[in-house]
């Protein structure tokens, strides 16, 4: 079995960089994909970014998702995922500052695998984060899709 890429929807720089971080620092060795905003993860995830409409990469094991992204917000990609035949049953976990009951419930109804808080310290986001990795990487299964 390949080892999948981890895709990261995130437009905070610095939590950008934190996430990374915190999954090197757990010897997470999946490449990840950065995407900046809830448009860019769309059209990564259904090949309409760069030259023609066909996907030139596999789907990724791991979806990171922030809600709160410029252009087209979190809950909204996540219901986007959620409806196509390729992409319903990629793992998703919120990673998120917002700890609003209604954010975390739309997660939920929305499809979300899981809903984690991004804490303040880094000793604790990089636990969490080893954790994610643990679950979500190496004992989650999902099925394949043909």
């Amino acid at each position: 079995m390949s080892i999948g890429n981890i895709l990261l929807v995130e437009d905070n720089p610095d939590d950008e960089l934190l996430t990374i971080r915190a999954l090197k620092k757990n010897n997470i060795v999946n490449d990840i994909v950065v995407k900046h905003d809830g448009v860019e993860a769309l059209d990564y995830l259904f090949g309409t970014e760069g030259v023609g409409s066909k996907l030139q990469h596999e789907m990724p094991q791991l979806i990171l998702l922030d809600l709160k992204l410029p252009k087209l917000d979190g809950l909204e990609v996540l219901k986007r995922i959620r409806q196509e035949e390729q992409t319903r049953f990629i793992p998703i976990v919120i990673l998120t500052t917002s700890n609003e009951q209604q954010d975390i419930i739309k997660s939920y109804e929305d499809g979300a695998n899981s809903y984690i808080r991004k804490p303040v310290d880094f000793d604790q986001f990089v636990e969490s984060v080893r954790q994610l990795g643990m679950y979500w990487l190496m004992l989650n299964e999902v099925p394949t899709l043909k």
